[in-house]
């Protein structure tokens, strides 16, 4: 029989862990049981991957090729810097939807030592179709599109990662936030400068700062007096 490669060792290591996380998450992944799994010596695995960190971004890594990161089409003719910007968020943020064990992980992984390797990873993947969708932009406008969306994004995670949000409302948000950063807003802007100037300006409601305020999402609903 042919000796296994170390191509192929690898990749029959990263499907255990892949399933792992897919089923239990992030810290299910313990190296005994990845070793027993995949039937290899922990001293193989250490030789393939140096580190539990190496070990399990590797595997968010192959998933995002698989799943979030799957090569995406250039903008048809006509298509919109709002609309080409949508159609990549959910073209990435979808798996991550129908997998939200997998949007955890991710965020374990980045908040490690891998964090700038795994944002390299998501620009590698990306840049080709944003380019595309950008194309003719001026320095400052991608500038501004760039921090704003990963900012964003990057926040959206970690609270779905800790809970007071949920995957589900994560897309809507980008959409709005995209909605603004592609759209003239100075007819309400304008609007209410007017009303805030005017002699009986609207004053913000007591209320205006409750969507705001972080709680845990599966906390129970306060008590009706």
């Amino acid at each position: 029989m042919a000796r296994e490669t170390e191509e192929a060792l690898r990749a029959r290591i990263l499907l255990e862990v892949r399933a792992l996380l897919e089923s239990d998450g992030y810290d299910a992944v313990q190296l005994r049981e990845v070793a027993r799994r995949a039937h290899v010596s922990l001293t193989t695995i250490y030789k393939l991957f140096p580190t539990r960190d190496d070990l399990l971004v590797s595997a968010i890594e192959a998933w995002m090729e698989d799943n979030t990161y799957i090569p995406m089409k250039p903008p048809p003719p006509g298509e919109s810097i709002h609309d080409g910007l949508i159609r990549v968020i959910r073209h990435v943020f979808d798996p991550w939807e129908r997998h939200p064990i997998m949007l955890e992980a991710y965020h374990r992984a980045r908040t490690g030592p891998a964090s700038q390797r795994l944002d390299n990873h998501g620009l590698d993947a990306v840049i080709p179709v944003v380019s595309a969708v950008l194309a003719g932009a001026t320095p400052r406008y991608l500038e501004d599109i760039a921090v704003i969306l990963s900012n964003m994004t990057f926040s959206l995670l970690g609270q779905c990662a800790d809970g007071t949000l949920q995957v589900s409302q994560v897309l809507p948000i980008l959409e709005r936030t995209v909605h603004r950063l592609t759209a003239n807003n100075e007819p309400e802007a304008t609007e209410a400068l007017r009303c805030r100037d005017s002699s009986d300006p609207l004053p913000l409601a007591p209320d205006a700062a409750v969507p705001y305020r972080r709680t845990p999402t599966d906390s129970p609903a306060p008590e009706q007096p």
